[in-house]
């Protein structure tokens, strides 16, 4: 049974929904990606979450991609020697990045070069803002702060230097420890945190490749460096997800809606999927439903043409991690449904790709736009070693499902990151891609005898590699 949404969740794994009950209510719910957040945990939990996951998909017959989001060059406060701190407006504070504290009035931050980063009249924003200090000295390893926006101080919470030059690799060693750990345990699919340009992506693909493994790797997009050199990350990178969190300190904040529209845009147009991340939802870390503003979010990010939206905190840590999910679906297909009757984006996606140069791929994709739009057909049918045909067809937002059908377990992963495209495993060597697509559809209970489905294949160029789509075949189902 097909989904009733066709835009892709993904839902960060924690204490809440780690059990193998509440996993499996997440995948009936809705969930398509897990998200493992490799900055809190220790390798070991993370292996067998993998390892529950595989088992958990595999018995209920659905591709659930694992995502494994590295922790990059994160700032964050260190061991605080008494939590929660209490950090009251107008009061003064010091940070330091020595590792020595001589009492609990220092607040460690795990960034040897603060003092070198920040000036007196810096401000200084943690905990993605909610916090917010001045610089007023800088003395040694220590900065002495005012309280701008006070609250309560935990251990580990992020620390952001708007405007500050930081130095700070994008990829770590840790990041690459992080990926020997994942590339083992046959992981292939990696968001790249606080990257600022291509090369960073382009490094973790190097780094994989060197290991003899294909990866498909997530730009995350949380930096300013980032959005300004997002067309170059954009011919880099096999994703996006729009970071919003420390996006939104790191730019001001009336600038995230537009650069979230822009940078969807532009990923549409080269048929790279975009994950929408970051409260979402998210009083339904605590509260049974959310709030209005919250739906509305999550319906205009579908409406600007996200492939994903992201659960992070909410089925983490949330106490209704699968009402979450069963929320997050019903706005999807109401959002759905109305941008299909609407025919919003589909005008505007033929009017872009008129001044771009076409491919022979594009211009299929173009044609079976124009006979989902003339004619009652059930599915797209896409034998795939690459997935990029399917790409291509989803970023017209159609209302069939597109059926990616291959040979590459890779591929199905990446491609549990698409709008409107539903993966599946293909065993073994296939003389017969159009019997072999028949049988699927009546394997998974999905064969509508009667319908009329489209079939669009290429040439098989090898694993993972893009051979070129050059068929195009009208079939009605017997």
């Amino acid at each position: 049974m097909l989904p009733d949404h066709k835009t892709k969740i993904v839902c960060t794994i924690g204490p809440s929904s780690s059990s193998e009950e509440v996993l499996r209510g997440l995948i009936l719910k809705g969930m398509d990606i897990a998200r493992l957040n490799f900055s809190h945990g220790e390798l070991c939990h993370h292996r067998e979450l993998v390892h529950r996951i595989r088992k958990i998909s595999s018995e209920m017959g659905k591709i659930i991609a694992i995502l494994v989001d590295l922790p990059g060059p994160k700032i964050r406060v260190g061991e605080l020697v008494k939590e929660p701190l209490l950090l009251q407006q107008g009061e003064t504070v010091v940070l330091t990045s020595s590792t020595e504290l001589a009492d609990e009035s220092f607040i460690p931050i795990d960034y040897p070069k603060l003092t070198e980063s920040v000036f007196p009249g810096s401000l200084i924003y943690i905990n993605d803002g909610f916090l917010q200090l001045e610089c007023l000295e800088v003395s040694g390893k220590n900065v002495k702060c005012k309280v701008i926006v006070g609250g309560e101080l935990t251990s580990h919470k992020g620390v952001n230097l708007p405007g500050a030059g930081v130095f700070l690799e994008p990829v770590t060693e840790k990041d690459l420890l992080m990926i020997d750990f994942a590339l083992d345990e046959g992981l292939d699919c990696f968001s790249i945190s606080f990257i600022e340009s291509a090369d960073d992506v382009k490094k973790v693909r190097e780094y994989a490749a060197s290991k003899g493994k294909q990866v498909f790797l997530v730009a995350k997009i949380e930096r300013e460096q980032a959005v300004q050199n997002i067309d170059g990350i954009l011919l880099e990178a096999d994703a996006i997800m729009i970071a919003r969190g420390d996006l939104g300190v790191e730019i001001p904040i009336e600038d995230v809606p537009i650069v979230q529209k822009k940078i969807i845009h532009k990923a549409n147009l080269l048929s790279i999927p975009v994950i929408t991340a970051t409260q979402m939802l998210e009083s339904m870390t605590s509260n049974i439903r959310p709030t209005r503003a919250e739906a509305t979010d999550v319906a205009n990010a579908i409406v600007d043409g996200t492939d994903a939206v992201m659960l992070s905190a909410e089925t983490a840590i949330g106490k209704y991690p699968q009402d979450t999910v069963e929320i997050m679906a019903k706005i999807a297909k109401q959002t759905e449904k109305w941008r299909s009757k609407s025919k919003t984006g589909i005008y505007q996606m033929k009017k872009a790709m008129s001044k771009m140069n076409l491919q022979i791929d594009d211009i299929i994709a173009l044609q079976i736009n124009e006979a989902l739009q003339q004619l009652p057909i059930k599915y797209v049918l896409v034998p795939t070693a690459s997935g990029e045909t399917c790409r291509r067809v989803s970023r017209f937002r159609p209302d069939s499902w597109i059926i990616g059908l291959s040979r590459y377990p890779n591929t199905c992963n990446s491609l549990a990151f698409q709008y409107g495209v539903y993966p599946i495993f293909v065993e073994g060597t296939v003389t017969d891609w159009e019997h072999t697509a028949f049988e699927k559809l009546k394997e998974y209970g999905i064969y509508a005898p009667g319908e009329l489905v489209i079939i669009t294949q290429g040439q098989t160029a090898g694993h993972g590699k893009k051979g070129g789509t050059n068929l195009l075949k009208f079939i009605r189902l017997e």
